[in-house]
């Protein structure tokens, strides 16, 4: 196969997110002739149809989805490159030399409450130590693909993730662990009997391990109420309206109106890491990333 030069990679790309060629094209300051035909000669050279033409646009097949995800990483390599050098050409040479200085953008995804109380002191600490670096934080909800789809599609180098559920984490994609986080019975202040109460539960609370130990527990109610996240859970918790299952990270926000009660030895732990690819795991800036990630949780 005859590779694929960057332009080419840049169309697949903006034709993937634009939803169309002409789209594309004007994005990228091209004809839409010209988009159409790069894209013809990329599948060509791949061998694979990529796009899905129709009158509402292109969509990627999934030959097509993978392809733009690897345009993506490959992209972001291309950016690291100049980054990396330019470090590599200000540290200091020789034995006893200054290593090279991180410096560029990091782009992140994190669920909600990883967002809002794993990230903070790990970012407060890589801006102390490595000035030159500018955190992207997305929040992406964990479901389906989640915070790792993010990173397998290109568009994030790093995600906070739940680790160990059924699917595992995607096929060339690193991981590692950064917390363990029990679970907990979460309940109105001074209710006679919380778990007579309704479960009140969100969609991303659904790690494999967590629901198996619920199809054990005899008590637990078979229906639910839904939220929209862990944070309403609690606002509803607190007003009464039910008791919840609910990991560590999610309950620093509780209030003074919820009660936590421990769920025994036997309770569920969900287990908390990061996400990345290995190209991204050798450049500088994630590198010093996992490091404070690890750092702030020990």
């Amino acid at each position: 196969m005859t590779e694929l030069a960057p332009q080419e990679l840049r169309i697949l790309v903006a034709v993937a997110e634009c939803g169309g060629f002409s789209a594309a094209g004007a994005a990228l300051g091209l004809t839409q002739s010209a988009v159409s035909h790069a894209v013809r000669g990329s599948e060509a050279k791949i061998g694979a149809v990529l796009f899905e033409r129709g009158r509402s646009g292109a969509r990627p097949t999934p030959a097509g989805e993978r392809a733009v995800g690897l345009a993506r990483r490959i992209l972001r390599l291309y950016e690291a490159l100049g980054a990396e050098a330019r470090a590599a050409g200000r540290a200091v040479a020789g034995p006893g030399g200054d290593a090279a200085e991180p410096a560029g953008t990091v782009r992140i995804a994190a669920f909600r409450s990883a967002a809002l109380h794993l990230l903070p002191p790990a970012l407060e600490r890589l801006a102390a130590r490595h000035p030159g670096i500018r955190p992207e934080v997305r929040v992406v909800r964990e479901l389906g693909a989640g915070t790792a789809g993010e990173v397998a599609a290109g568009r994030a180098d790093l995600a906070i993730a739940t680790l160990g559920g059924s699917d595992g984490v995607a096929a060339g994609l690193l991981s590692g662990l950064l917390v363990e986080e029990a679970y907990a019975l979460v309940h109105p202040v001074g209710h006679p009997d919380p778990k007579a109460l309704p479960l009140l539960d969100w969609d991303e609370n659904c790690g494999s391990s967590t629901r198996e130990w619920w199809r054990r527990q005899d008590w637990i109610p078979a229906a639910t109420v839904k939220a929209e996240d862990d944070g309403m859970v609690l606002t509803m918790v607190g007003r009464g309206l039910g008791m919840a299952i609910m990991p560590e990270l999610s309950l620093r926000e509780a209030g003074a109106a919820v009660q936590i009660t421990g769920l025994g030895l036997e309770r569920p732990v969900r287990r908390v890491g990061y996400v990345t690819t290995p190209e991204s795991a050798s450049t500088l800036v994630v590198r010093a990333l996992i490091r404070e990630l690890r750092a702030s949780v020990s």
